[in-house]
């Protein structure tokens, strides 16, 4: 079985307080122990975070982040350092409602036990929702079909004070007939230079979009409430996306929408393929992973 390796720990980094001790009996603990001999079994994470205080998925030396604090409960768990993969690497203040994640584990833990483990030591902006075991041939990025995601813009001069961490306040009228026509030049299958930051780790920049969608909303729920006022719901829909490609087609759009470009100056961007031409990159906390398709 290929095992998705290990990974290496710095002293302090995402450590979660020793007193925060799982729910689990010591006959469930017993139970768990695992077999260094056995086969390690590959478990599948479905997990819902809040970005905000989060230097984004991927480890890091330095910085909290949500795979290093899924590791670091994994280990408080089971005993055994795992690499937890995910299906999306998500930047600094980015949300996720569905992120989808995945280890190999010698544990024989039982799936719902491990899964209230991992939530009693969690932070409460990170939930695992779902929990468990796959056939070794599942990886969380390279068996994903598709992957959703939805940008929030609080479309007016004074935005409401729940709404802040959750939504890019653009105060300028927005059309959002020209920011439909403007998105239609990006629908299909394109080199998407134009809209990828550097530093980007895919081996190519050509991707499928599938459905931009743009829509106007007079409230944004928020727990029991609608919040008031006027958002643009902007959702995308792609095979994969490069780094800070959803981010920079927002932050075209946009432009378009104030009236600084005109719909069809986005196609002439993308034959560009150069990131200078584009829009400004959106802020990340208007962001959220929505949904991965498998």
């Amino acid at each position: 079985m290929s095992g998705y390796g290990h990974q290496t720990f710095s002293a302090g980094q995402n450590t979660l307080s020793k007193d925060r001790v799982p729910h689990v009996t010591a006959k469930e603990r017993r139970e768990g122990e695992g077999d260094s001999r056995a086969m390690p079994r590959r478990i599948k994470l479905t997990v819902q975070y809040d970005g905000s205080a989060y230097h984004g998925w991927q480890f890091q030396p330095s910085g909290m982040t949500i795979q290093g604090t899924l590791q670091d409960c994994v280990y408080q768990v089971t005993g055994e350092r795992v690499r937890v993969v995910g299906a999306g690497r998500t930047d600094a203040g980015v949300h996720a409602m569905e992120q989808v994640a995945a280890f190999d584990v010698h544990s024989s833990m039982n799936t719902s036990v491990l899964k209230r483990a991992l939530n009693a030591l969690l932070p409460p902006d990170v939930r695992v929702m779902d929990i468990e075991e796959v056939t070794e041939d599942f990886h969380p990025r390279h068996s994903a079909r598709g992957k959703r995601y939805v940008y929030l813009i609080a479309n007016m001069r004074d935005i409401p004070v729940f709404i802040r961490g959750y939504a890019w306040r653009v105060k300028e009228p927005l059309d959002l007939e020209a920011m439909r026509a403007a998105s239609a030049h990006l629908l299909g299958r394109h080199d998407f230079s134009s809209f990828r930051a550097a530093g980007c780790a895919s081996k190519h920049p050509l991707r499928t979009i599938r459905e931009i969608g743009i829509e106007r909303l007079c409230e944004a729920p928020f727990l029991c409430a609608g919040l008031k006022g006027e958002f643009v719901r902007i959702t995308v829909e792609a095979d994969a996306f490069l780094r800070h490609m959803v981010r920079a087609i927002v932050g075209t759009l946009v432009e378009v929408g104030k009236g600084n470009l005109r719909p069809e100056m986005v196609g002439d961007i993308l034959e560009r393929k150069e990131r200078r031409f584009a829009g400004p990159t959106a802020p990340p906390q208007g962001l959220f992973l929505k949904k991965i398709f498998y």
